[in-house]
């Protein structure tokens, strides 16, 4: 059972920093549950809101259901008590619906759906979609806005006024205009959540658009810095955040943006070099190079 409803987690969550951890796979590809454990361990230490298993950073796209549900267990039995967990759904309706009751059963406080599995999709079909998952279980549901699921403002609000249990927008489209118009026509029902690829790029702007918090993959590298990132967001210090955008973030995107599936690869990369390595990536991801990750070193490496 989760510890919070979806009103306590949406709470939770819009009240401070998110993040996806990376799955711990060993040099064969297999999951590495003992390695993970330890990593949700080392995270959960810090005050971050919530923690995403087996999300977009954690390589959801290349697990099967089992290795999802094994990898969610073991981030519920392994967080602090207090770290909100949430579970990926995602694929084809019936497969989401199917992923969304097993991370209730695992102990799982919330849900975050992913775009469904290839096909393009209506409004209304992304309707239906939702209202299937959220009425498959009593957690509170995000939405994630991306790829061949790109929510229109009105669906947002007829889903809203329709799910009880959907909690949150998560933006992974940067369509400043509708995400405008979202939260015109739904306020504060819902948590917004900033979900671009390496969103701290773009957290002082959303900030202003009431987007108060969001997930970041440099937290698995740097936890301190991202936390000292996102606190001087919520200050309004901008200053501070120009110069560490300057110093390290925009210096760690530039390696990013070299090759498709960099997002996730370089923070894999990122945590070798700091000393909490979590093996390679699955393909069809591809690792960064010797060289890249000697450079991305010269980045992170000093703030360890």
């Amino acid at each position: 059972m989760s510890r919070f409803t979806p009103a306590e987690l949406a709470d939770r969550l819009g009240s401070g920093l998110l993040s996806f951890p990376v799955t711990h796979f060993t040099a064969d590809l297999a999951f590495d549950g003992p390695a993970y454990r330890d990593n949700i361990a080392r995270l959960g230490k810090y005050e971050v809101a919530g923690l995403f298993a087996a999300g977009g950073t954690g390589e959801f796209f290349s697990l099967t259901p089992a290795e999802v549900d094994a990898v969610v267990r073991a981030a519920v039995e392994s967080a602090p008590e207090g770290t909100p967990i949430l579970a990926p759904a995602g694929y084809g309706t019936a497969t989401a619906v199917a992923l969304a009751q097993a991370a209730e059963a695992a102990g799982a406080d919330g849900i975050l759906l992913f775009p469904p599995y290839l096909t393009e999709a209506s409004q209304d079909g992304l309707v239906a979609h939702v209202q299937a998952v959220c009425a498959a279980t009593s957690l509170g549901v995000i939405v994630y806005s991306r790829a061949n699921a790109k929510y229109a403002p009105q669906t947002v609000a007829t889903l809203a006024a329709t799910c009880p249990t959907l909690i949150g927008f998560k933006d992974g489209v940067g369509d400043v205009e509708s995400i405008t118009r979202i939260h015109a026509l739904v306020g504060e029902r819902l948590t917004y959540i900033g979900g671009l690829p390496t969103a701290e790029t773009f957290a002082l702007p959303y900030l202003e658009l009431g987007v108060t918090t969001y997930s970041s993959a440099i937290f698995n590298i740097l936890p301190e810095f991202a936390l000292d990132f996102y606190a001087a967001v919520r200050a309004g210090e901008r200053d501070t955040v120009r110069r560490l955008l300057a110093e390290v973030v925009l210096p760690y995107t530039e390696i990013r943006d070299r090759k498709a599936g960099y997002a996730v690869s370089i923070v894999k990369a990122g945590m070798t070099v700091t000393g909490h390595p979590a093996g390679p990536v699955r393909p069809p991801l591809t690792d960064l190079s010797e060289a890249e990750t000697a450079e991305l070193a010269t980045i992170v490496g000093g703030r360890a």
